[in-house]
């Protein structure tokens, strides 16, 4: 087996997730993996800030210095894991980098999409003496694909199950699901993003307390408040949700610019109440959203079981929601959260999904799938960066 680094920061912008995967065979049902370490490194206050002010005002001169620290600092993540492992530089075969997502925009009419993603992997490479495979999105965007969501071909290699149809619902910043058929099955996967996950509602909690926290602590800000339901209807009632895949969306069009105007709309100020109302209004947005896209694009096909990973498995109160939302819909599916639901543990899987995904290109295996994101066809996804000859410093 080959070792390789897989790097993830998402939406929610909480840290970069850091996994080292052991990997050979060949796909979709002849891998053999092992995960072999797993952390995370939480981005301090000051790096966060400067993420999120990019987002929302980069400048030519702001997003340059961010990709040339982002490096740094994924570089950072990879040594902090390697050592945690026992594992040295030269014991691994390359890094997936996902990069920090700073603007992501989907096909639109006629028009192709455009998604940017951060973190300069010459750097990474020059730190870590790895190799880096990175920029993995574009590859599927040339070909008339939203480059989203790319982690449904990893969930077939890492996640399918040998007796049972499963969806993986991820509801990380966006909340996306992957519908997989048993190992060794035809069927084509399904997946899509469903909308927003959990990045309204940390919006609402930042803007409540004035950045005190930074997200409804497993849930409890949303239990003790009441759903507005003329509200609810309101932002249900969002185009996107009447999209069929393929389909994505980001933070450019669910994020905290519609927060603070609803917060507006309401009077609403740091430190007021009406807040929990907002948050228990908006996870319900969230987990009405994910059933119904089950109802619309997944259904009839057999689900045995959902798997609910991401930051919003931490969150009970969204994952009662969730099952509600379902049973109103007659969807009667067991929903399960945890490693010993889904065999890995499931904050680690992304990184993964980078990892394996380094490993497919260098393998030459196209690592997206047409039927999801909508391109004209499979494309080995990303763009290799030497690692510098040995002795040579860095």
């Amino acid at each position: 087996m080959r070792r390789f680094v897989g790097l993830m920061s998402g939406t929610s912008v909480d840290g970069i997730d850091a996994a080292l995967l052991a990997v050979e065979g060949t796909p979709p049902d002849g891998v053999a993996w092992r995960l072999e370490a797993f952390r995370t490194a939480a981005f301090d206050p000051g790096r966060r800030a400067r993420i999120l002010e990019a987002v929302a005002h980069g400048t030519p001169a702001t997003l340059a210095d961010l990709h040339a620290d982002l490096g740094e600092w994924f570089a950072e993540a990879a040594h902090a894991l390697l050592t945690e492992a026992g594992v040295a530089p030269g014991q691994v075969t390359a890094v997936g980098s996902h990069g920090q997502t700073i603007w992501h925009r989907p096909p639109h009419g006629e028009g192709r999409g455009a998604t940017l993603q951060l973190g300069c992997p010459a750097t990474l490479a020059a730190r870590t003496g790895i190799a880096v495979v990175s920029d993995f999105r574009t590859a599927d965007v040339a070909a008339g694909g939203h480059g989203a969501p790319l982690v449904p071909w990893p969930d077939r290699v890492l996640l399918a199950a040998d007796d049972r149809a499963r969806i993986v619902l991820n509801v990380g910043g966006i909340a996306n699901l992957t519908w997989l058929p048993p190992r060794g099955g035809d069927a084509p996967v399904v997946a899509f993003d469903t909308g927003p996950g959990n990045v309204l509602l940390d919006a609402a909690v930042e803007q409540a307390t004035d950045g005190a926290e930074r997200f409804d602590d497993a849930g409890r800000r949303a239990a003790a408040g009441r759903v507005d339901p003329d509200l609810l209807g309101e932002l249900l009632d969002d185009p996107f949700y009447r999209l069929p895949p393929p389909r994505s969306t980001g933070r450019e069009r669910f994020g905290p610019v519609l927060v603070r105007e609803l917060a507006h709309r309401r009077g609403l100020a740091a430190g007021r109440s009406g807040w929990d109302d907002l948050l228990a209004t908006l996870t319900a947005l969230t987990a009405e959203t994910v059933a119904d896209a089950v109802a619309r694009h997944v259904a009839p096909r057999p689900v045995d079981e959902m798997v609910v990973a991401g930051g919003g498995a931490r969150n009970p109160t969204l994952v009662a929601a969730l099952e509600r939302a379902l049973e109103v819909r007659n969807l009667r599916v067991p929903v399960r959260t945890g490693a010993s639901a889904l065999g890995l543990d499931p904050d680690a899987r992304e990184a993964c999904a980078f990892a394996l995904l380094a490993w497919a290109h260098l393998e030459g295996h196209p690592g997206n799938l047409p039927e999801v994101t909508g391109a004209v066809g499979p494309r080995v996804l990303g763009s290799h960066t030497p690692a510098p000859p040995p002795g040579v410093p860095s």
